[in-house]
């Protein structure tokens, strides 16, 4: 795996200093299990103690790492059986998104929709990891706006750091990208044509393919 710039520009230090480290984890830089040693990441981070370790709160909020007292901080090996129960709360939330999405979603949404989306697909030609993360939540999270259920939207938001691992994890396989984007393609255009049962069914089939996906790359280490 290349080297990640870890660097943090002093104006930015706070939220700086965490956005580095989860997208670290995301992308497998840090893999579950290990431990994160306080002396050595504000070496690479180039920050200070006190503000390490409230990135790190933050991160244990977000449930992507897990600090132990007298052990100090460390990324979880999270389990399958984890992942599974994950994934399932994600079909549910996602599908049922999507469908409500599909009758109430405006017309100015819309395009940020499409615009999201061929952000993605920028992202999976270029074989950015990062982007291709960070991209496909954005395409959720203008999915979640637009369904009208607000409490939907916030449990799914309460989880996304944890989706955003996994999605990490199966985009890492050959070719997942490209056939996420197809599987995404289909739920724009189910939306697009306002229709819920199509919407909710390509997106239930999204987390379908996304879980088979992540399942492999955790089993191999990818």
């Amino acid at each position: 795996m290349s080297e990640m710039n870890l660097r943090v520009s002093p104006r930015t230090v706070q939220q700086g200093t965490v956005d580095k480290l989860r997208m670290a984890i995301f992308t497998g830089l840090f893999q579950p299990g290990s431990r994160l040693v306080e002396s050595q990441l504000c070496t690479q981070l180039g920050v200070s103690r006190p503000s390490l370790r409230e990135a790190l709160r933050s991160l244990e909020a977000e449930r992507l790492i897990e600090i132990v007292p007298n052990k100090g901080p460390s990324v979880p090996a999270l389990s399958w059986e984890r992942a599974m129960a994950i994934y399932e709360v994600r079909e549910l939330l996602e599908a049922e998104a999507a469908g409500r999405c599909a009758l109430r979603i405006s017309p100015e949404d819309l395009q940020a929709l499409e615009a999201s989306l061929n952000a993605f697909e920028a992202a999976a030609a270029s074989h950015d990891g990062m982007a291709q993360v960070t991209t496909a939540a954005d395409f959720y999270a203008i999915i979640l706006a637009s369904c009208g259920n607000p409490v939907l939207e916030e449990v799914h938001r309460g989880l996304l750091a944890r989706i955003s691992f996994f999605r990490g994890r199966s985009m890492s396989l050959e070719g997942r990208a490209q056939n996420s984007l197809r599987e995404m393609r289909d739920i724009f255009e189910a939306i697009a044509a306002r229709d819920p049962k199509a919407a909710r069914k390509a997106a239930k089939r999204h987390v379908l393919r996304a879980r088979a996906a992540a399942k492999i790359a955790m089993e191999t280490g990818t």
